[in-house]
């Protein structure tokens, strides 16, 4: 495998999607506000974001490979990263120099939308921007922080940034839409910590999984997916967002079934690949779903 081969698998492409959905959602509850936001402005958003996504990838694969992890972590489709370093060691180097250059291309697309936005963009700016250089050295070593990182990441630094990026305001509708992201982007990153628990406590870290076990884990997503429906169901029914986004409530058998299989799978590495990967799928689904309520 060649260096630069190694370098676009260390950003985990198949990943990458879930920073369209966060932004779709931004742009869909801009489009409900009234007021169509400018093509460039919406072009920049979805590019910042998602080379923000591919930073923090990057920046996570190589301090995994740095810290020994990547050498002792069982990989799976959904968990462990790439492998990509492991393979191509000497792409080590790149892989840091294409974190650095994607971060320097996610600010400098910040700087403009500060020029244009200015102080609200500047906080939400500058969050994201510390989530993606503290996430994988130090946010994992806390277990409460290392939970909702990713969901606020995700949910209301990507979305309520994209709505002040793109001139719109932050209602109750942005709110509503940024915590659901918020608790299933977090459940998503919890579920696929569990089998990486053992590697994880080796090198230091401390989230959840680790410091009350998996089975505690296994309920906690299924508060997660209980809250995140919750907070959808309520939302239709204050009014804060419009009724077609009741279509999101299609994938909740899917994470009922899921959670009920959850705590019996966490020992069975096959059967915990099939819900990962049920996860991943319900996580895309019920995101794109909500961007369509929110558009019709």
């Amino acid at each position: 495998m060649s260096e630069a081969i190694a370098v676009v698998r260390a950003s985990r492409p198949n990943f990458l999607v879930l920073a369209p959905l966060c932004v779709g959602q931004g742009v869909a509850v801009a489009w409900q506000q009234g007021e169509p936001p400018a093509l460039l402005d919406t072009l920049l958003v979805f590019v910042g974001a998602l080379l923000a996504h591919a930073a923090v990838n990057l920046l996570n694969e190589y301090e995994d490979f740095e810290s020994g992890l990547d050498l002792i972590t069982t990989r799976t489709p959904f968990s462990g990263g790439s492998g990509a370093l492991p393979e191509v060691p000497r792409a080590a180097k790149r892989v840091l120099a294409a974190a650095i250059c994607t971060l320097v291309l996610v600010i400098l697309i910040g700087l403009y939308f500060l020029w244009q936005r200015g102080l609200p963009m500047l906080v939400l700016g500058t969050a994201g921007v510390a989530l993606v250089l503290t996430y994988t050295r130090w946010i994992t070593r806390s277990p409460l922080l290392c939970l909702l990182a990713p969901g606020i990441g995700f949910g209301p630094v990507m979305i309520l940034g994209t709505l002040v990026a793109l001139g719109a305001k932050l209602d109750a509708t942005a709110i509503t839409v940024s915590l659901i992201s918020l608790l299933l982007v977090s459940e998503l990153l919890l579920i696929n910590q569990i089998p990486d628990a053992e590697a994880d406590r080796k090198i230091g870290r401390r989230h959840l999984v680790i410091t009350f076990g998996t089975l505690f884990a296994a309920r906690l997503v299924s508060a997660l997916f209980v809250a995140g429906y919750a907070v959808l169901i309520t939302g239709i029914f204050a009014g804060w967002l419009p009724w077609p986004s009741i279509l999101s409530l299609v994938t909740a058998p899917f994470a009922l079934w899921l959670a009920c299989k959850l705590p019996g799978a966490i020992d069975q590495p096959d059967a915990l690949n099939v819900l990962l990967g049920t996860n991943v799928a319900i996580l895309l689904a019920t995101l794109a779903l909500l961007i369509v309520g929110l558009s019709l």
